[in-house]
C-alpha cells in the first residue's frame, strides 16, 4: 500500500553526530560492464549515455560500450582524487559486475573507505524479471561483492524494484536499509512480512544524470542546484534534521569538464558547522541506534 502522509508534518526530533542537524551523503553510481548489450546476451545495446538513441537496431554499439568503458578505465580515478582531496566518504551504488571487470578500480574504492552499496548484479530493471530470477540476481550479487571487496554489502539500490525486491531483502537477510524510494527527506522503517527495513530515501534531482536529459549543460548550473538544494536543506534543518542527497554517475561526472561541479560542491558544503557528510551505512547505523527496529 502506498504512503501519501510520511511522518505527516511531524519529523522525529534529534540530532546526526557531533550535534549536526544535516546529513550530506554523496551517492556514486557505478554501473560499467552492468549495462545492456549484446555481449551480455541482451536483445538490445545500452541506450542511456552521450549519445541520442534512436531506433536501436538489436546489434552492439560500440560506441557506447566505449563511453561505459571510459568510467573503469577513467573516470572512476578522477572520482576517487575529487573524494580524496575533499576528504569525503562515498557510497558507491555499484554492479556486482562492474566490480568484476575492473577488480583494481573495486579494491581502491574500498582502500579509500568509501562503501560499497549492491545496486544489483547487473544495471537491469528488476520488475521484468520473475521472483525467482530476481531472487538469483540479490545473491549473486552478494555474492561477487563480498569475494571482491571483502565486506558484505549492508545496502541495496536497484534504480527499477519489482514489487517482491524488499521481500527478497529481508529473505536474503544482512541487509541494513534499502535506497529505492524518493519521498522522503529521513530515513523510515517499514514492516515487511514482520519485520522492520530501514529505508534511506534517494534523489531524482539533484542527480547528474540531468547533463544527459538537457537540464543541466554545464557544471556551473549542476554546481548550484546542489547549493541551492544545500541552502534550503540547512535553513530548514535548524527545525528539524534533514538529510541531502547528492547522485553522481561515474561516466557522467567523471568527465573533465563536470568534475568541477563535485570539487566545488564538496568544497562549499564542508564550510558549514551543522553538516555531517556521510556513507549511508553510517547515516543507516546511527539512525538505527537512536530509533531502534
Amino acid at each position: 500500500m502506498r504512503d501519501f502522509v510520511g511522518y505527516g508534518g511531524k519529523p522525529p526530533s534529534f540530532e546526526w553526530p557531533s550535534g549536526a542537524t544535516l546529513a550530506l551523503t554523496i551517492a556514486v553510481n557505478y554501473e560499467a560492464g552492468g549495462e545492456r548489450s549484446p555481449v551480455f546476451g541482451d536483445t538490445s545495446p545500452e541506450t542511456f549515455g552521450e549519445f541520442p538513441a534512436y531506433g536501436v537496431p538489436p546489434k552492439r554499439d560500440l560506441a557506447m560500450e566505449s563511453i561505459f568503458e571510459y568510467e573503469t578505465r577513467v573516470a572512476i580515478w578522477r572520482i576517487l582524487r575529487v573524494l580524496r582531496k575533499n576528504g569525503v566518504k562515498a557510497t558507491f551504488f555499484a554492479t556486482a559486475k562492474t566490480l568484476e571487470v575492473n577488480e583494481i578500480a573495486a579494491k581502491a574504492i574500498v582502500e579509500q573507505g568509501h562503501e560499497i552499496c549492491s545496486h544489483g548484479y547487473r544495471w537491469v530493471e528488476h520488475y521484468t524479471l520473475t521472483r525467482e530470477e530476481e531472487r538469483e540476481h540479490i545473491k549473486k550479487a552478494v555474492e561477487i561483492i563480498t569475494r571482491i571487496t571483502g565486506k558484505r554489502p549492508v545496502g541495496w539500490y536497484c534504480r527499477e524494484p519489482s514489487e517482491n525486491t524488499l521481500e527478497l531483502l529481508v529473505e536474503e537477510g544482512g541487509f541494513l536499509y534499502d535506497s529505492d524510494v524518493y519521498n522522503d527527506d529521513l530515513p523510515y522503517y517499514v514492516d515487511i512480512k514482520g519485520k522492520k527495513l530501514l529505508l534511506i530515501p534517494y534523489t531524482p534531482d539533484v542527480n547528474d544524470f540531468h547533463f544527459f536529459s538537457n537540464r543541466f549543460c554545464c557544471a556551473s548550473e549542476f554546481f548550484e542546484y546542489m547549493r541551492d538544494s544545500f541552502l534550503t536543506l540547512y535553513e530548514e534543518s535548524e527545525e528539524t534534521p534533514k538529510l541531502m542527497n547528492v547522485g553522481i554517475h561515474v561516466r557522467i561526472s567523471g568527465r573533465a569538464g563536470r568534475i568541477v561541479a563535485l570539487d566545488r560542491f564538496l568544497n562549499y558544503a564542508k564550510r558549514f558547522k551543522r553538516v555531517w557528510i556521510a556513507t549511508r551505512e553510517e547515516i543507516a547505523r546511527h539512525f538505527m541506534r537512536l530509533f531502534p527496529p
